[in-house]
């Protein structure tokens, strides 16, 4: 069966445009987890303000991006990398490090397995397991980084949900500190987490040189269409990757945006709360009204597993055809035919999801 995943990820518009046979303009994307809140304002407007510096060649060294991040985090400049998304971010730091042996705890981002393969490493795996809300033990985790250069680490982990607490992660560094293991832990979806500073050793980079941290600004602002995001890791290891980097390959819009971004505490705050309330609601409601099993999760996304009457590429299908996306998540290793993840959005939105998965699961049979 055919899934809008074709190309790898999820909110793929035109393909799912073509597949279901409705306007983009007129689906309701779940399959890609994007603040429901859309961008700042001032993010737009700065924009548009300065549509003019198009006409020139954006920063190469990305400078007044860089020390509005570093006076916000706390960091030096020199401990950042700015890239095009966290995809580059995760792509300079294979190329700078060349590890021949890449460790990935499935179920996990599927960028961690392309990108290791596309730049000529090998893969090493782990794996949780539902009863642990697929989060891996601790045992298993270190003989993994026994075996490896490298190991990817996702916080809160996508599609999971899943956080490590900060004493896991330290003791994840040291343990690869001891075995000279490069950690990356991916925060991409960090900033939708209440209390973070809880789930992260950004400041504490000084004793882990061995750590990258790599974040992304394009779900938290909604403006994944700019792609930006950054590393935090030593001095050392990012002029490493700033080496590997192509020139220019953030532009000037992306680099307005994220200043703007930066400054908005207010919206920040507001999506932390929202996105915390309205995930409660959908779980609340996907397990009482459907007995779907849904992972607790701790970011704007929820995994969620359906009865194996069901699978989860026939589920995407169905609801498609009312103009609802959803992410089948039967092609991650580590998970089944019967997982999907849905972001979560507005409250509208959210009960108009709920509205046709009450409709579609009613008739399942009838639609065979």
């Amino acid at each position: 069966m055919l899934t809008i995943e074709k190309h790898g990820h999820g909110g793929d518009m035109l393909t799912a445009q073509n597949m279901f046979g409705i306007p983009q303009d007129q689906l309701l994307d779940f399959s890609a987890n994007i603040n429901p809140f859309g961008p700042p304002q001032s993010a737009m407007d700065a924009m548009k303000d300065n549509l003019n510096a198009i006409v020139h060649y954006p920063d190469p060294v990305h400078r007044r991006l860089s020390t509005r991040l570093a006076e916000k985090l706390g960091v030096l400049e020199d401990q950042l990398v700015i890239g095009n998304g966290a995809a580059e971010c995760m792509a300079l730091v294979l190329l700078a490090l060349q590890p021949k042996l890449v460790g990935i705890v499935y179920p996990s981002f599927s960028e961690y397995t392309s990108l290791s393969c596309t730049f000529g490493a090998s893969i090493e795996s782990c794996y949780g397991s539902i009863e642990n809300n697929f989060k891996p033990g601790m045992s298993d985790l270190f003989q993994l980084i026994d075996k490896v250069d490298l190991v990817f680490i996702g916080q809160p982990n996508n599609p999971t949900g899943i956080l490590y607490t900060k004493e896991e992660l330290r003791s994840i560094a040291i343990y690869a500190q001891n075995t000279n293991t490069y950690v990356v832990i991916d925060e991409a979806f960090i900033d939708f987490v209440p209390f973070q500073e809880n789930f992260t050793i950004y400041d504490e980079l000084s004793h882990f040189p061995n750590v990258i941290i790599i974040r992304s600004m394009t779900k938290f602002y909604a403006i994944p269409g700019l792609r930006l995001g950054y590393s935090i890791c030593s001095e050392e290891v990012a002029l490493l990757l700033k080496r590997k980097q192509v020139t220019w390959s953030v532009n000037s819009l992306a680099l307005i945006a994220g200043e703007a971004c930066l400054q908005e505490s207010e919206y920040e705050e507001k999506t932390i709360e929202f996105i915390g309330s309205e995930r409660a609601y959908l779980k609340e409601r996907l397990e009482k009204e459907f007995h779907f099993t849904v992972l607790p999760g701790s970011a704007n996304f929820l995994l969620v597993r359906l009865p194996t009457s069901m699978t989860a590429n026939e589920l995407q299908s169905k609801m498609g055809q009312h103009g609802i996306m959803i992410r089948s998540c039967s092609m991650y290793p580590g998970l089944s035919e019967q997982d999907f993840r849905i972001a979560v959005r507005s409250r509208k939105d959210n009960n108009q999801l709920l509205e046709v998965l009450t409709k579609v699961v009613k008739n399942w049979g009838e639609m065979e």
